[in-house]
C-alpha cells in the first residue's frame, strides 16, 4: 500500500506538471521531495521546457530563498562611485537680448535687421551629480560592470509657486513639478556591459556589450563631455583588437530605435513610437553610428590615429530639422566621415593636429521644386574641420608653466537657413556635424561655441604653484567661418540666427580664469572659474544688443 501511495503521488504530480505545460505557463520544478522514492538516477522531476531560459544554467532561479550565486567571490567585486555639487552663474545669456526657446536668443531671420528682444536673461542654479559604479570581475579576462546615475537640480522637483505646500523638500519624486508630472526620473543608467579580453581564445581581441563610454582622441567627435550633469554614452557592441604597435576598434552602436519602447517584454514590430507623426508603420526609421578607429603607436614620439565614423539617420524629414540645415544630427542623412588625429610630445613641446572631412547626403522639406515631405536625399555634404594645439612646457621648472596656441575652423554653409527663411533653393548641407563631443575642454570654458561653422583663435597659460593646486587662464577670439550661416553654442544648437545680409564674422573674445586644488592625493577637488565674453560686432548686427556676458561656478567632486 506504501508503495502504491507513493506512484499514486509521483503520477498526479506528472499528471499536472503536464496539465500546467499544455496551458502554456512554463515553471521550474524543484528537486523531490525526499519522501518520494525515484528511480535510480533520476534527482528530479522529468519532463521541464527543454529550454528553460537561453542562458548559461549555472545558477538557477529559486522558489521562496534566494541564494548568493555559486560564482560569487567577494575579492571579485569593486565599487566606484563619484559625487559633485556645482552652483552655477550666468548673467547676460543672450547678451542683452532675451531667449525664446531652445537655447537660442531670436528667431530665425529672413529680413535684414536685428531681432533679438532686449531683456537680462540671468540665472543661478545649483546642479548636484552622483555615480555609483559596480564591478565583477568573473575572470581575469571577463568583466561585468554597471553604472547608476542621479543627476538633479536642486529644488528642481518644483513647488510650482506654492512653497510651503507642496514644495522640493517634501516631495523627492523625481519630477519636475510637484504633482509628479512633467519630466519624471532623475535616476539612470550611464553604464551596463560585460567586457571579454581575448574573445573566443584570439588573444588581443575583446568585446565589449552594452551601455558604454565611447571617447576618442581629444574628444572632439566622441567624448564623455563629463562637465555636464549627465555625462554621454551609447548603447552597442566595441570590438578592439591590440597589438604593441597599433589598436583598432569596430562598433556598431544604435542611437535611436522608433519602434520598439524602451523596457517593452518583447521584441515585436509595432508602429513608430515617434518622433514622426508620418509613415507610422514604418519599422526602420533608427539611427545609427558605425566606427572603425585605429591608434598607430609604432612611431617614437608620435600616436597616430586614423578613423572613419558612419552616421545614418533614416527617420524623415521634418522629424528633427527645426533649426535648419545645421540642426544637430538632422534627420534624414547619410553622413561618412574621414579624419585623423596626430599628437607629438617631443621633450618640453607637444603638438596636435585633428582634420575630419564629411561627405554623403541629406534631406529637408522643400526639395527640388518644392518636392515636400519625404526622405529624397537632394542636399550634398561637403564640411570639414581641423583642430591644432602646439605648446611648450617648462617641467624643469617647480611652477612646470605650460603656454599653448591653438587655432580651430570648421566649415559652415551660406544656405542653412533656407529651408526655415523663405528659401527653397537647397542644395548643400556644408555645416559641420560635431556628433557627441566634449566641447568644454576646446573653445573656451563658457561653452558659448560649438565645432560648427567657427573659426577661433587660443593662447592659454597654465602652471602649477604647488603639487596640489592648478591655475589656468585661457583667451579665445571666436568668430564665425561663413557669415551667412548662424553662431551654435557648445551644445550644437542655434545660439543666435544670422540676418540674410549678415556680413560680420566677429562673435567676440573669452578670457577665463580657473583654479583647481586637490586634496586626498586627488580623491577630492575644488575648483573655481569666472569667464567673461566681451561681445563683438556679429552680436549687434544680428541681435541689436550686445551686453558682455559673466559665468561663474564652483565645484566640489569627490571620486573614489
Amino acid at each position: 500500500m506504501r508503495s502504491i501511495r507513493q506512484i499514486g503521488r509521483v503520477s498526479l504530480l506528472t499528471l499536472c506538471g503536464s496539465a500546467v505545460l499544455a496551458a502554456g505557463i512554463f515553471i521550474m520544478v524543484a528537486p523531490a521531495p525526499a519522501a518520494f522514492e525515484l528511480p535510480e538516477g533520476e534527482r528530479r522531476i522529468t519532463h521541464l521546457p527543454v529550454v528553460s531560459r537561453s542562458i548559461p544554467q549555472k545558477e538557477e532561479y529559486e522558489l521562496y530563498d534566494p541564494k548568493i550565486g555559486k560564482n560569487f567571490d567577494l575579492k571579485n567585486f569593486w565599487i566606484r562611485a563619484d559625487l559633485r555639487v556645482r552652483p552655477i552663474m550666468r548673467n547676460n545669456v543672450c547678451f542683452g537680448s532675451n531667449i525664446v526657446g531652445n537655447g537660442a536668443c531670436n528667431n530665425p531671420n529672413p529680413g535684414t535687421t536685428p531681432n533679438g528682444t532686449p531683456g537680462q536673461a540671468n540665472d543661478f542654479y545649483a546642479q548636484q551629480l552622483t555615480r555609483l559604479g559596480i564591478g565583477y570581475d568573473l575572470s581575469p579576462d571577463v568583466n561585468f560592470y554597471m553604472e547608476l546615475q542621479d543627476s538633479r537640480t536642486w529644488g528642481g522637483n518644483g513647488a510650482n509657486g506654492r512653497e510651503g505646500t507642496q514644495d522640493d523638500a517634501r516631495n523627492h519624486n523625481g519630477c519636475a513639478t510637484a504633482n509628479g508630472g512633467g519630466n519624471c526620473g532623475t535616476l539612470g543608467v550611464r553604464a551596463a556591459y560585460m567586457l571579454v579580453r581575448n574573445f573566443a581564445g584570439f588573444q588581443g581581441l575583446s568585446v565589449k556589450a552594452g551601455r558604454q563610454y565611447v571617447v576618442f582622441g581629444n574628444q572632439s567627435l566622441f567624448g564623455a563631455f563629463d562637465w555636464s550633469n549627465t555625462g554621454i554614452s551609447h548603447d552597442g557592441v566595441m570590438l578592439q583588437y591590440s597589438t604593441r604597435a597599433w589598436d583598432s576598434y569596430m562598433g556598431w552602436f544604435r542611437t535611436s530605435e522608433s519602434d520598439l519602447g524602451q523596457a517593452v517584454p518583447v521584441g515585436a514590430q509595432n508602429p513608430n513610437i515617434g518622433p514622426s507623426p508620418f509613415n507610422n508603420g514604418n519599422a526602420n526609421q533608427d539611427s545609427d553610428v558605425l566606427i572603425f578607429y585605429n591608434q598607430i603607436k609604432s612611431v617614437p614620439g608620435f600616436i597616430i590615429e586614423p578613423y572613419y565614423f558612419l552616421y545614418s539617420n533614416r527617420y524623415n524629414s521634418l522629424d528633427n530639422r527645426s533649426q535648419g540645415l545645421g540642426t544637430p544630427r538632422h534627420s534624414n542623412q547619410t553622413r561618412h566621415i574621414v579624419g585623423g588625429r596626430i599628437e607629438m610630445r617631443k621633450g618640453n613641446f607637444d603638438a596636435t593636429n585633428e582634420t575630419v572631412y564629411q561627405f554623403g547626403q541629406m534631406g529637408d522639406t522643400g526639395g527640388p521644386n518644392g518636392a515636400g515631405y519625404g526622405n529624397q536625399k537632394y542636399l550634398h555634404i561637403s564640411a570639414w574641420a581641423t583642430r591644432n594645439w602646439i605648446g611648450y612646457t617648462q617641467y624643469e621648472w617647480s611652477w612646470k608653466p605650460r603656454l599653448a596656441f591653438n587655432f580651430d575652423y570648421s566649415s559652415g554653409d551660406g544656405r542653412a537657413n533656407c529651408t526655415i527663411g523663405g528659401n527653397t533653393d537647397c542644395k548643400t548641407a556644408n555645416t559641420f556635424e560635431n556628433l557627441y563631443p566634449t566641447n568644454h575642454i576646446h573653445m573656451g570654458y563658457m561653452d558659448v561655441q560649438g565645432w560648427k561653422n567657427m573659426m577661433g583663435l587660443s593662447v592659454n597659460l597654465q602652471f602649477r604653484p604647488t603639487t596640489d593646486d592648478h591655475i589656468e587662464i585661457w583667451a579665445t577670439r571666436l568668430n564665425l567661418a561663413n557669415t551667412k550661416d548662424n553662431w551654435y553654442r557648445a551644445t550644437q544648437g542655434v545660439y543666435v540666427f544670422s540676418k540674410t545680409d549678415n556680413n560680420k564674422r566677429h562673435v567676440g573674445d573669452e578670457i577665463d580664469f580657473a583654479w583647481t586644488h586637490l586634496f586626498m592625493d586627488g580623491k577630492l577637488s575644488f575648483q573655481a572659474v569666472y569667464g567673461h565674453m566681451f561681445a563683438g560686432a556679429y552680436i549687434k548686427e544680428n541681435l541689436g544688443t550686445n551686453a558682455d556676458q559673466d559665468w561663474a561656478y564652483a565645484q566640489l567632486w569627490i571620486n573614489f
